[in-house]
């Protein structure tokens, strides 16, 4: 028999976002941790704004388990909340679609590391040089915080999610990682753990990681949440007329998902720094400034590849974003 630590992870039903929650369960057993063998397990919704105090229960159900390479023995465990009659609870997003399997998503998430409740990098009083020389930037006088970045990205390796890149972004102390996932919930549940591990380290450097899609107002660049997309169609066969299709009926819902993209996300999408005014819709191939972006290698592989979602704010919920994505794009080519 082994003593395990399972880290059972949830979402708590603050508005407009919710936060990151979990707690620590110790399993004795012969088998390592799974979704098949984890049990079921409460806590007090009454503290996560998710029951009242005169019947508080709710229920932590296992979705995604992952190794945890700041334990020994450790498992980080990803949860659904239900009801304590088994049903869904109402703040549980990742219940209320049906999967597809086959589409394939790419989160850019960005996010600014805080500090005294200014940017890491920000002097005390006032500002630094105007954004320009930190994306990608290289020297201690254009990034901050490389140390923090590559210990989360070493903890996301080491658990097996696909990240496939970090980058500096536009403004001092912002920071940006890549994430692929296959399947919306599944991708879904890694962006979330990759949250979950990126405030654990946090906590260790004594910084806060902001999510707010504008944490600085004025000429500087706000946080996305950039989704790159594509089903097997897009994939394989593709074809101009689809891909039209598509962009089509993401422009007739555009209004349905940005009310899924995040809160404050009007003070990000202003048409400026590289996004769309938030009430308008537009595409383009290369296009950084439009709703959406058609990469270029996608048209040039003759219209087979992905499109980019520009629109998702930094603290968009993964589950929202790919339930408006799922219901939106048409499942096949209409003759």
């Amino acid at each position: 028999m082994e003593i395990y630590k399972c880290e059972y992870i949830w979402l708590d039903g603050y508005e407009p976002e919710a936060n990151i929650r979990s707690k620590t369960k110790i399993v004795v057993s012969d088998e390592v941790p799974s979704v098949d063998n984890l049990s079921l397990w409460s806590y007090d919704g009454s503290s996560t704004k998710q029951a009242e105090g005169s019947s508080s229960d709710c229920v932590l159900k296992p979705v995604k388990v992952w190794k945890d390479p700041a334990r020994i023995n450790g498992y980080l465990v990803m949860c659904e909340v239900l009801n304590p009659d088994g049903t869904p609870h109402k703040s549980n997003k990742r219940a209320t679609y049906q999967d597809v399997k086959d589409f394939w998503f790419g989160f850019e998430q960005e996010y600014v590391i805080m500090h005294n409740g200014m940017p890491l990098g920000f002097p005390e009083d006032g500002y630094p040089e105007p954004q320009g020389k930190y994306y990608c930037g290289i020297g201690s006088e254009n990034v901050v915080a490389r140390d923090f970045v590559e210990e989360h990205l070493n903890l996301c390796l080491n658990c097996g999610l696909s990240i496939t890149g970090v980058n500096a972004e536009v403004m001092l102390g912002q920071w940006e990682f890549q994430l692929l996932g296959k399947g919306a919930k599944s991708a879904s549940d890694d962006l979330w753990l990759a949250r979950f591990l990126l405030f654990r380290v946090a906590e260790k450097y004594d910084v806060k990681i902001e999510l707010h899609p504008k944490p600085v107002k004025g000429d500087w660049n706000g946080s996305g949440m950039h989704t790159n997309f594509s089903n097997e169609i897009m994939r394989t066969t593709g074809g101009e007329e689809y891909f039209k299709m598509i962009l089509d009926s993401l422009e007739a819902s555009h209004a349905d998902h940005i009310a899924e993209y995040g809160s404050m996300n009007n003070e990000r999408l202003t048409g400026l720094h590289e996004t769309q005014s938030i009430d308008r819709f537009s595409y383009g191939v290369s296009d950084r400034g439009a709703s959406i972006r058609i990469p270029i290698s996608t048209v040039e592989d003759g219209w087979v590849g992905y499109l980019e979602d520009r629109r998702p704010a930094s603290n968009a919920c993964p589950y929202r974003v790919t339930a408006k994505i799922l219901n939106t794009v048409p499942e096949e080519v209409m003759v």
